[in-house]
């Protein structure tokens, strides 16, 4: 069957079986076998188990469990609550600034975790009853966690970064200072339009109460003392990479450990805690590991075939500007990201897109964060938008799902035009990585 033909038919099937209901991993190892078996025979089996082997044995991919049992660690821990009570007091009689804060604290735990589900649970459980307690209209309440608890993709260490650097062959070290600028871009983008929106109307994010603005000094300082020891971890994690002390799997270790010794220091360490994270470490893990088993295993077949060949030959013979072709990628990745998760999504597009990137040019770096920004507009974009859900899952019944994704389109609208600026002034993700090696 040519090559061409050939790809129609498992995007097809590829499409049929998800509408059907299977899950991804399943039905792209179920493609990949099927169509491997057509082209191949039996030997191709062989050669399937050997790729996803070869993928399973990347040192760096023992970071993944690391930061995510550190974040799940965190969760159970109480941070988040300190974390949030403190910035609550600080932010005093700002109009919006217990969304700023929301904000804030968002942002400091994606430089803790580094994964997104979390981090919008905590917030959702925390602040949005806060918010809504003192008059805050709640489309401006929602869509700040949501953005905001969205982040943990663009700041490091994140694991979508993690993943893309592994199966792009690009130097997660790279990746990991490329993404900061931008992702403080997007939070930036944030904040103004929080406080512009709050300062032309109050009323949508009235001040913190006079007597939470009228503590003193001394408590308001207090409240930040349980906050030192996680704050130190999330430090020496970023530094030891940056500095080159560590590799990332080194200080994702040592980051579960000062998690860990945080946690006693704090006197909230027991076996409860510790047995609730590890099972949430494990079936976080088990679900990735499937999707990379069957990705993997489709797009091995795939480049058997020759389609990440013709995929290249039939991009360079385009007669259009490289542009328009990164263009088209971005379209790719927004129609999948409505209906797939991003683990899916990068391992079904980025070994694909990736040479194609080269050959015309562009630094992989500077698309892996172009591939991080579109997937935040993934997490936000209905009906898929797993953001929307995660915060469902923990908002006060007489907000609905409708609600939630009604309040999320300006903050998409600024995630597209966050992208925008990414796409037309590469330097914004990589004049700190020049910086830093050059």
């Amino acid at each position: 069957m040519d090559i061409g033909l050939l790809t129609l038919v498992i995007v097809l099937a590829i499409a049929v079986l998800l509408v059907m209901g299977l899950p991804l991993a399943f039905v792209t190892g179920a493609v990949a076998v099927t169509v491997g078996l057509v082209n191949f025979g039996p030997v191709v089996l062989g050669l399937i188990g050997s790729r996803i082997y070869s993928f399973m044995n990347e040192y760096v991919l023992v970071a993944v469990p690391m930061f995510i049992l550190m974040a799940s660690l965190m969760e159970r821990t109480g941070v988040a609550q300190d974390l949030y009570r403190a910035m609550h007091v600080w932010a005093g009689g700002l109009k919006g600034g217990l969304a700023v804060q929301t904000l804030g604290v968002a942002m400091i735990m994606a430089a803790m975790t580094g994964i997104i589900g979390g981090e919008i649970v905590l917030l959702g459980m925390i602040a949005l009853p806060q918010m809504l307690r003192v008059g805050y209209q709640k489309n401006i309440a929602i869509g700040t966690i949501c953005a905001g608890g969205s982040l943990g993709t663009m700041i490091p260490p994140s694991i979508v970064l993690i993943i893309y650097g592994l199966t792009a062959n690009v130097a997660i070290g790279d990746l990991f200072l490329a993404t900061i600028v931008p992702g403080f871009l997007l939070a930036g983008l944030y904040l103004a339009y929080i406080l512009i929106r709050c300062a032309i109307n109050p009323s949508l994010g009235p001040p913190a109460p006079l007597e939470e603005r009228q503590m003193p000094i001394a408590q308001k300082l207090a409240l930040f003392k349980d906050l030192v020891l996680p704050l130190t971890v999330a430090a020496w994690v970023l530094g030891s990479i940056y500095a080159g002390i560590a590799s990332v799997s080194e200080a994702a270790g040592m980051g579960v450990v000062g998690t860990l010794v945080a946690a006693a220091v704090r006197r909230e360490l027991n076996w409860r805690v510790v047995r609730e994270s590890v099972l949430q470490t494990m079936n976080t893990c088990g679900m990735l590991l499937w999707l990379t088993f069957g990705a993997t295993a489709l797009i091995g077949v795939y480049n058997l075939m020759g389609g990440t060949a013709f995929v290249k030959s039939v991009v360079t013979g385009l007669e259009m500007a490289p542009i328009f072709v990164i263009l088209v990628m971005m379209g790719i990745l927004v129609v999948m990201g409505l209906f797939m998760d991003w683990v899916g999504i990068l391992l079904l597009t980025v070994p694909i897109f990736v040479p194609v990137i080269v050959s015309l040019g562009y630094d992989p770096v500077w698309f892996g964060v172009l591939f991080c920004m579109n997937m935040q507009v993934s997490y936000l974009s209905p009906p898929f938008g797993p953001a929307a859900f995660y915060l469902k899952g923990v908002a006060p019944p007489d907000i609905s799902l409708q609600d939630i994704f009604a309040a999320l389109w300006p903050f998409i609208i600024l995630q597209i035009i966050g992208l925008t600026l990414v796409l037309t002034i590469p330097d914004i993700a990589l004049w700190l990585p020049t910086l830093v090696y050059r």
